[in-house]
């Protein structure tokens, strides 16, 4: 400060350097701004949002036991009969209602209340998981059809599930909530298979309790959904059509009670008419057929692909790759919440499912461990970053009424397809190798994405 000559000689004045204070203190009304934004990030909203907090509690809790289920079945079955062959038929059984029964089950989700959907398919899993011991410890076989009937109430589950996210959030959060549900899955993955492990292993000659544990998290699961509070579905007009979604002329009034054979038959028709009428989700649909099938090459030769790298460490090599696809699957999810609302769907999967295969065709090469694990790893990212924003565009651009059997017409198409790819390229790696067999999977999926391009409905979506 400049001192004025007229100033006594007993007054001292001094002298303050602005730039050495601290940062000023936020004035309240800065706090608030900055509290207002907390409040309106996408994730703060969902978890404050106590709907879908207890619909992502509940499928980590759930998907917890299901991974201590996992390792139990197929540690209990092995006890049982030493034979890796009746181990891997309990995985083989467990795909077939999704091949078989997706559709159907997606016609009577749309019938039924889909939180009652939810509540029940989680009641009676705990109940069927605890007969496995029982069947196991009578005859190994009795197994297989309790295996194909949890997997058959799953199928109600998860169309369910998918069809109520948009009815409990708000438009602008529904790319974020279904990268919440994807990250909760995830941490399934990478948490938890370690802690399943680790508790059966405690468990020892008492593996049989694990299925008590996992009836218990069913049961926590469907407690915390009945908490719900879901709006109606408002339901449009319908028009009658056929099996092959043709318009009946003069059709009766839709019946109460419960379906026949004419009204499943007429259900399926309008999910099918609709799914084939709405050219962004058609083009995606067969677009993920294609690409995907990549994700199935990936998965089965997974430990072959391991056995390669290094056949004396083959195990932990393998749980290495899974565990770098589980962690990429988790930052992807996450940051997708974050930034994916600023890229157009449609491009963001294009570039996705390019990246995807690209990455794939380097692991064709089998690289050394660390680049092979960096490549796994972004594997997972560019994975949710084609999963999530396909299934937002289904739950945005389909009607409420019509939800589950459209998402069931595509997750049988596309993992029926990813099946039946991995299958005969699995025969086709027996006599060319692993390595090419992957090369052209992943080449199929850049082709696929990349495809993309040259449609409208897909570029644009």
């Amino acid at each position: 400060l400049a001192l004025t000559p007229d100033l006594p000689a007993d007054v001292s004045v001094a002298v303050i350097d602005v730039d050495a204070l601290p940062a000023a203190v936020p004035l309240p009304r800065e706090r608030g701004r900055l509290l207002e934004r907390v409040r309106n990030h996408p994730y703060v909203r969902l978890a404050l949002n106590p709907t879908f907090s207890a619909l992502w509690v509940g499928q980590v809790i759930s998907l917890f036991g299901d991974r201590v289920n996992q390792i139990a079945l197929s540690a209990f079955v092995f006890e049982v009969t030493n034979s890796p062959i009746a181990v891997a038929l309990t995985f083989l059984v467990a795909t077939i209602p999704n091949l078989v029964f997706s559709p159907l089950a997606g016609t009577f989700v749309d019938r039924w209340d889909q939180k009652q959907v939810l509540v029940v398919s989680d009641i009676l899993r705990a109940s069927l998981v605890l007969l496995i011991p029982v069947a196991v410890s009578i005859n190994v076989w009795l197994a297989y059809p309790i295996v194909f009937l949890i997997t058959t109430v799953s199928l109600f589950f998860r169309p369910a599930r998918v069809t109520i996210l948009p009815r409990i959030v708000q438009e602008r959060d529904l790319l974020s909530a279904n990268s919440a549900m994807w990250v909760g899955e995830t941490i399934a993955d990478v948490v938890n298979y370690p802690l399943a492990g680790l508790f059966v292993l405690f468990l020892g000659s008492s593996v049989a309790l694990a299925f008590w544990f996992d009836a218990v998290t069913y049961l926590a699961s469907a407690a915390l959904l009945a908490t719900m509070v879901v709006p109606p579905i408002v339901r449009r007009a319908r028009a009658a059509v056929d099996a092959w979604g043709e318009p009946i002329e003069g059709a009766p009034p839709e019946p109460e009670g419960p379906p026949t054979v004419a009204d499943i038959r007429r259900d399926l028709g309008e999910g099918w008419a609709f799914l084939r009428s709405e050219a962004t989700l058609l083009a995606n649909t067969l677009q993920g057929t294609a690409a995907q099938f990549a994700v199935g090459v990936v998965t089965a030769l997974g430990f072959i692909i391991a056995e390669e790298l290094n056949p004396a460490t083959s195990k932990a090599t393998y749980a290495f790759m899974e565990t770098a696809i589980g962690v990429g699957n988790l930052v992807g999810g996450f940051a997708l919440g974050l930034v994916a609302t600023r890229i157009a769907k449609g491009r963001l999967i294009i570039g996705a499912y390019t990246a995807f295969g690209l990455l794939v065709i380097l692991v064709g090469f089998i690289p050394p461990l660390p680049v092979m694990l960096g490549l796994m790893f972004g594997i997972g990212v560019a994975n949710m970053a084609f999963v999530i924003p396909s299934q937002t565009l289904f739950q945005e651009r389909t009607p409420p009424e019509l939800m589950a059997r459209v998402v069931s017409f595509r997750f049988a198409l596309v993992f029926g397809g990813m099946t039946v790819a991995t299958i005969a390229l699995g025969f086709v790696a027996n006599v060319t190798g692993v390595g090419p067999v992957i090369v052209v999977a992943g080449s199929i999926s850049v082709i696929a994405g990349l495809a993309g391009l040259f449609f409208t409905a897909v570029r644009d979506a």
